[in-house]
């Protein structure tokens, strides 16, 4: 006869309730622009008329989304979240940029080309863009409980509504196998204090170039919200040349949305661009390049 455990515990009842007890605090579904040429539009959601379901694009990332930001070195990731910080500032909202690779300064620097390449004046967002300098104070990166507190205090002084962390694979770099332990409790803290949140993440060689596959596996993607993965390729061949209308040698960077649970979204690969001034924005896809060729 097996003896019961003496610390046997009951049911957590304040974990179960109805969807109708839940209504309140369902937040409604829309578009956070993120100030990215081609990206807004990508994410839709469906409305019924005359019996026919009608896609909606929804004009932007969905807010309170925590979204994987993925792809080996040099394929604008750095770039893309630069951007959507200055966007959000632009827009009167505070955003927090929460600095792993580089000094507090120099991401500052990254933060003001951006801004000019967009045509805002940086001194006026100045004030809403609320850096955390993970480069220079270690302990934000080996302490999670630290960094939490450190988020929360921003969050809550500025009021910000969005939150950049580039690159969280630096919360777990030498320890991947601890990828799924640190992500899964930023991605609740991030829920938690309703944040619309972009997080890079870095691609090892060996992964698969236009999957959510970083390092750490899938962790982090299975985790998080969705992925927006960029990669790159050179062109080889004259086939590749004419459909790209790039010289043979020459480098090529790709863009796809791997997945988002909260809406809607297209599935093609899509040309990724980055501009002479900094900027990234998202071409057309391969399929129409293809038609064209």
């Amino acid at each position: 006869m097996v003896a019961s455990p003496t610390n046997e515990k009951g049911p957590l009842i304040e974990s179960v309730s109805t969807i109708g007890e839940l209504s309140e605090k369902i937040p409604r579904l829309e578009g956070v622009p993120t100030g990215v040429e081609g990206l807004d539009n990508l994410f839709f959601t469906t409305r019924w008329e005359n019996g026919t379901a009608k896609q909606v694009p929804l004009g932007g990332i969905p807010r309170y989304a925590v979204l994987q930001v993925t792809g080996v070195a040099d394929t604008g990731k750095s770039l893309l979240v630069e951007q959507f910080a200055v966007e959000r500032a632009r827009r009167g909202e505070a955003c927090v940029f929460v600095t792993i690779e580089s000094p507090g300064p120099f991401a500052a620097m990254g933060l003001r080309q951006r801004a000019q390449a967009l045509g805002v004046d940086f001194a006026s967002i100045e004030d809403r863009l609320v850096l955390i300098d993970g480069a220079s104070h270690s302990v934000l990166v080996s302490d999670l409980p630290t960094l939490f507190n450190t988020l929360a205090f921003a969050i809550k002084t500025y009021r910000a509504k969005a939150v950049v962390i580039d690159s969280v694979t630096g919360l777990y770099e030498a320890r991947e196998m601890l990828a799924r332990d640190i992500v899964r409790p930023l991605f609740t803290f991030l829920k938690k204090w309703h944040q619309t949140a972009l997080l890079v993440s870095q691609k090892r060689s060996g992964h698969e170039a236009l999957t959510a596959e970083a390092a750490g596996g899938y962790a982090v993607g299975h985790v998080l919200d969705g992925s927006l993965v960029l990669a790159k390729q050179t062109v080889t061949s004259a086939q590749q040349a004419k459909i790209y209308g790039v010289p043979i040698g020459e480098t090529v960077r790709l863009f796809r949305i791997d997945g988002c649970r909260l809406c809607g979204h297209d599935t093609s690969t899509h040309v990724f661009e980055i501009t002479p001034t900094g900027l990234v924005r998202i071409g057309p896809r391969l399929t129409d390049l293809q038609r064209r060729d």
